[in-house]
């Protein structure tokens, strides 16, 4: 019966993964995913069933649009072959239904997105949201892949790190100067509502930063502190709950409310930007001034694996991402002299790697070090 099961993900994976190819093609021009119909980009000959049948239609044609003999992308059968071994893999290591159902999209939204990101350096809005909007749901409704608080946890945690890392990053880039930004949201809020936060508590961060953007938005002149002050005081509050006994935080709570709050300015902050491309495509939303050290999308997308992973798994995540894009990164930049390479592929991988082992190598490495 698990044999008969891994087939038909398999089938079915095969299948959402020529969909995927669509959508990693459209997608990012802007065009429906659902019409019209896939044609060859070369000719404009609008496919037939029998040419649209996953893997084998490449394999029979041998690379080639049946109608001009232009070559067709390897990368088409790849991904369709991929994402059937991805989706039978999940059905031998995790069969039980419903819990399946989702973590077959979890997988399909995670190559989406990485495909995307190795095309054209951005993680989309919809995609990334997308994810994590499944993981709380799945969450709230069933319990799964965990309980909603510990997913809510997590997303929040996940970005707001990520966050930080980005905002200390461009503090040393620029040598303690503030960076440019875009109001009336943007990384002025987040380390103001982490500063706050890590003193007084995620929910005092989360109101500070939200105050600075509603004044933002009714101000000529939006308000911010430095960076470097905020950043300074987030680091300060762990440090003033660890000196002051009966502070109402202890190290490790302020340490958690710092990142919380930075992950909720940072999660609703781009919901906030997403919407307004929605509703102006042509105006510019980011300052082509601002540093950045690691873009928002990765930002998004560590909030989204968050809410699938849990704190300690997203840490084995992250961990396994930063590793595979410094071995990775370095071979493709000595074999193609290109030094910019997106960290979604990588995080894509260090997620789904930490969903299925993430406990397991957690385990591991605690035995290896004699601390269980």
């Amino acid at each position: 019966m698990t044999g008969l099961l891994a087939l038909f993900a398999f089938v079915i994976g095969a299948v959402i993964g020529s969909f995927l190819n669509v959508v990693i093609y459209r997608l990012p021009a802007g065009l429906s995913v659902v019409w019209p119909r896939s044609r060859c980009p070369h000719c404009g000959h609008t496919l037939t069933p029998l040419e649209l049948v996953p893997i084998l239609s490449w394999v029979a044609q041998r690379g080639r649009c049946r109608n001009c003999q232009a070559p067709i992308a390897i990368r088409y059968p790849l991904v369709e072959a991929l994402t059937g071994v991805l989706f039978a893999a999940a059905a031998l290591l995790r069969p039980e239904f419903p819990g399946l159902l989702l973590i077959w999209g979890f997988i399909a939204l995670l190559i989406a997105l990485a495909f995307i990101d190795l095309d054209t350096y951005e993680l989309p809005w919809g995609l990334n949201y997308g994810g994590l909007a499944l993981g709380l749901l799945g969450a709230r409704l069933l319990g799964y892949p965990q309980p909603f608080s510990q997913a809510l946890d997590g997303a929040l945690i996940g970005a707001g790190f990520l966050a930080m890392i980005n905002a200390f990053g461009v503090l040393l880039m620029l040598r303690g100067r503030n960076n440019a930004w875009t109001p009336p949201w943007g990384y002025p809020q987040i380390n103001l509502a982490a500063a706050v936060g890590s003193w007084l508590g995620p929910a005092a961060g989360l109101v500070a930063g939200f105050l600075n953007v509603a004044f933002n938005l009714r101000s000529p002149k939006p308000f911010r502190i430095p960076d470097a002050l905020a950043l300074g005081l987030a680091v300060l509050g762990p440090l003033v709950a660890l000196l002051i006994p009966g502070w109402g935080l202890t190290p490790l709570s302020s340490l958690r409310a710092w990142l919380l709050s930075a992950g909720g300015l940072a999660l609703a902050g781009g919901i906030y930007w997403w919407v307004q491309e929605w509703r102006h495509p042509s105006a510019q939303t980011d300052d082509g001034d601002e540093v950045v050290a690691m873009g928002f999308g990765d930002v998004i997308l560590m909030g989204f694996l968050g809410a699938w992973l849990g704190v300690a798994n997203l840490g084995v995540a992250l961990l396994l991402a930063v590793v595979a894009g410094a071995v990775i990164g370095l071979v493709v930049r000595r074999m193609t002299g290109e030094n910019k390479i997106p960290f979604g592929p990588y995080l894509a991988l260090g997620g789904l790697v930490a969903f299925f082992f993430g406990q397991d190598l957690i385990a591991w490495y605690l035995g290896y070090i004699g601390a269980r």
